[in-house]
């Protein structure tokens, strides 16, 4: 389906899918999702708000961890417009340039979120395999450094799509898979050539995703043979335990995505609401639990929540 805009070109008009064959349960579906963002955003910002106030925090790590927050708020609130829309008032249609700016948004979140992490998994690097040089390394600049080149290189790897897709023709039935745009969903939609457009997405999800994987993995093959190092088995097993939070939310990031990968070129067989639920998982379940886990694992993050709501005195 075309529209005409008001310079005689014709833009296609997207259909966004909810889960099909549940329309009569949306309004009880809506409830879990809204709680679920609602748990991604008072988590994401009591993390920012208390690493802000609290100036225990102001070191590399928790630096690292807010942006991490910043970038979990910025994808869960990149799908809430149109999965809300779907589920409250079955509003399906959505314009093109509506659709790239929030698969840019999407997209570029889930990189920033990539590359953060592997800023992180440096952090702990440096505080494990060089802990005396650590200081001087991660100062405010280098910090300040690293997190505008993740920004920059999300922006720049993505900013090229919504480009390339304004010059693809659309020619059917215009009905995404999912409730939100996404790169690959608009792109099987086109009916103009498109390797272009498929071999820049592939590259780009090699080399931010794919790269990151590789060093966040050498890093702590790194980490592990420095730990086996330390001699006392207190002082090895207290540099791990810095570890696991974000370990922890490594796996809650890459597992989702290997497996939205998986069902997605294996599971063609499958229901369409496995599809759906599969890329649900992948673009909330970061935002959810990523401030859970720093929460409950990590001592200092827990004692500043406590300390700045009241709810406890500073041990």
């Amino acid at each position: 389906m075309v529209v005409w805009s008001d310079n005689n070109t014709m833009e296609p008009i997207f259909f966004l899918r909810g889960f099909p064959g549940l329309e009569y349960v949306y309004l009880w579906l809506s409830i879990p999702f809204c709680l679920a963002y609602l748990a991604a955003f008072v988590g994401n910002v009591t993390i920012i708000f208390v690493i802000s106030m609290e100036s225990s925090l102001h070191q590399p790590m928790y630096y690292f961890l807010s942006v991490l927050a910043m970038s979990d708020l910025g994808m869960s609130l990149s799908t809430l417009p149109t999965k809300l829309s779907v589920l409250w008032l079955d509003a399906r249609e959505i314009s093109a340039t509506a659709c790239y700016a929030q698969l840019f948004f999407i997209h570029t979140f889930t990189f920033l979120e990539s590359s953060v992490l592997l800023a992180m998994a440096f952090d702990r690097f440096v505080a494990i395999c060089i802990p005396l040089h650590y200081t001087t390394i991660l100062t405010n600049s280098v910090i300040g450094k690293i997190g505008l080149a993740c920004l920059l290189r999300s922006v720049g790897v993505v900013l090229p799509t919504p480009l390339l897709l304004r010059h693809c023709h659309y020619c059917h039935v215009n009905a995404l898979s999912h409730a939100f745009c996404l790169h690959q969903d608009v792109l099987k939609l086109s009916c103009s050539d498109a390797r272009i457009n498929s071999v820049y997405g592939l590259c780009v999800v090699i080399a931010t995703l794919g790269v990151d994987s590789v060093f966040i993995l050498l890093s702590y093959v790194l980490i592990l043979n420095a730990a086996l190092g330390i001699a006392s088995h207190e002082e090895r097993a207290k540099a791990l335990n810095t570890c696991v939070s974000h370990i922890c939310v490594v796996l809650i990031f890459f597992v989702p995505v290997i497996g939205v990968s998986i069902v997605h070129r294996f599971g063609k067989h499958l229901s369409p609401i496995v599809h759906i639920l599969m890329a649900d998982i992948y673009l909330l379940l970061p935002p959810v639990l990523n401030p859970i886990v720093y929460s409950v694992r990590t001592k200092q993050i827990r004692q500043g929540i406590l300390h700045r709501f009241g709810l406890g005195r500073r041990l």
